[in-house]
């Protein structure tokens, strides 16, 4: 992509600078960690900004105290309502009790558990919590309406100057952290107030530096408005990165990535899967799939980065342990270790055990279901079947189709396999 910024559309350098000093009583100067294990997988020097260990475990505290520090006395006596999958949340409702500012907060449904908890220990007496809608989206549309209603100020989670301003602080320590120049920075990609404060102070700080977004596939709203030249709003998405899964990122938000961004990278759910559990058993860091995602990319420019000094934002540490199953799960699928069949058995006595024999020896049945059909030669089971090496499923498929074995892979046909699995 080409860079041709026009200054005016960029957040001012001054309105970050001055965040950060309005901030710094709350906000911790998260470290900015060469990390040796992933340096030496990728053949270069890779800084983790550990935003996972601000106090609300995100950055997201940046913007909301920040922007609730812009309010007026009057504005901040009605108090404040936003909308948000967990993050958000959790900064505006340390910023209510910190400041002793009632609040709302308004969350989707599908909310782990795990956020909604952290919410209410920030908030303490101060917030209340309203459960509305299947994603962000739809509880935003209820939070605008009873910020209309009650006339309370609306914070929004990233489509607001101030709250860009607080969350492009994040630029402002990396670059006198880190000891040599940031060749590459990589930063995950939802609403984009993050990288829209990111951008613009590297921009006027470090305009070598190559601004890297990153995105969950299924929630590719940058991407996809990047190639459309517009801002796009996506029908449908994936909430596995409930981060980062926004249908549209703020408008001044994509105005600045087209200028700033040079490439916009999408990690498919399984490959953040994958690297969510690999953090936490290689490098003992705790990082939601939105704060792993950038760390997942890294595989899609190892070519460019070898050599390189790479700063990758960790934004985000809230991951609901109650996952871990859906992770595995995800992370499993994705690395073609784990495979889901129909196969249709003879319904006599030992139909069972014949098949048992076309299994390896390290092959696994995590996933048995099967019904006597009456009147029937043939009945349906769905099988999932846990391999310990890619290799083996050609093996496995082989060894089916030389004992005659009826069956239907489920991987590779989207609409089957959610409907069956």
């Amino acid at each position: 992509m080409t860079k041709d910024p026009q200054h005016n559309i960029l957040i001012p350098i001054e309105k970050i600078e001055a965040a950060a000093e309005r901030i710094s009583k709350v906000v911790i100067e998260s470290p900015l960690q060469l990390n040796v294990g992933l340096s030496e997988k990728y053949n270069c020097n890779i800084h983790l900004k550990r935003e996972d260990l601000q106090i609300v475990r995100s950055f997201k505290l940046r913007g909301a105290y920040n922007k609730m520090m812009n309010l007026s006395a009057d504005e901040l006596s009605k108090g404040v309502i936003c909308a948000s999958a967990g993050n958000h949340a959790q900064g505006v409702a340390f910023a209510c009790n910190h400041m002793k500012i009632k609040g709302t907060i308004v969350m989707p449904n599908p909310t782990p558990a795990q956020k909604v908890k952290k919410v209410k220990q920030f908030g303490e007496d101060w917030i209340d919590i309203i459960l509305e809608g299947d994603n962000f989206d739809e509880a935003q549309e209820k939070a605008f309406e009873l910020a209309k209603e009650c006339d309370k100020s609306f914070i929004h989670p990233f489509d607001d100057e101030e709250v860009a301003a607080g969350q492009g602080t994040v630029a402002i320590e990396m670059l006198k952290q880190a000891s040599n120049e940031l060749d590459y920075l990589l930063v995950a990609v939802g609403g984009g107030g993050l990288i829209a404060g990111v951008a613009s102070y590297f921009q006027a700080k470090s305009p070598k530096t190559k601004i890297i977004a990153v995105e969950a596939a299924g929630a590719a709203k940058l991407y996809q408005s990047l190639k459309a030249g517009r801002n796009t709003r996506l029908n449908e998405i994936d909430n596995f990165a409930d981060g980062i899964a926004v249908k549209e990122m703020g408008r001044r938000n994509f105005l600045i990535c087209q200028e700033t961004v040079d490439d916009c990278i999408i990690v498919p759910e399984g490959k953040i899967s994958t690297t969510i559990l690999n953090l936490h058993n290689e490098e003992a860091i705790v990082a939601e799939p939105a704060g792993a995602v950038s760390v997942a990319a890294l595989d899609f420019i190892k070519d460019k980065i070898i050599d390189k000094n790479v700063g990758i934002i960790i934004c985000g540490g809230n991951n609901d342990i109650n996952r871990t199953q859906e992770i595995q799960e995800r992370s499993m699928l994705y690395e073609g270790l784990k495979h889901y069949f129909i196969i249709k058995f003879p319904q006599r006595a030992g139909a069972l055990r014949d098949f048992l024999n076309v299994l390896g020896p390290t092959d696994d049945i995590t996933h048995f279901q099967y019904t006597k059909k009456n009147n029937k030669e043939n009945g349906p089971a769905l099988v999932g079947i846990q391999l310990t090496k890619v290799e083996d499923f050609d093996i496995l498929v082989q060894k089916m189709k030389a004992e005659s074995i009826t069956f239907r892979h489920l991987n590779d046909d989207p609409t089957l396999f959610e409907t069956m699995v």
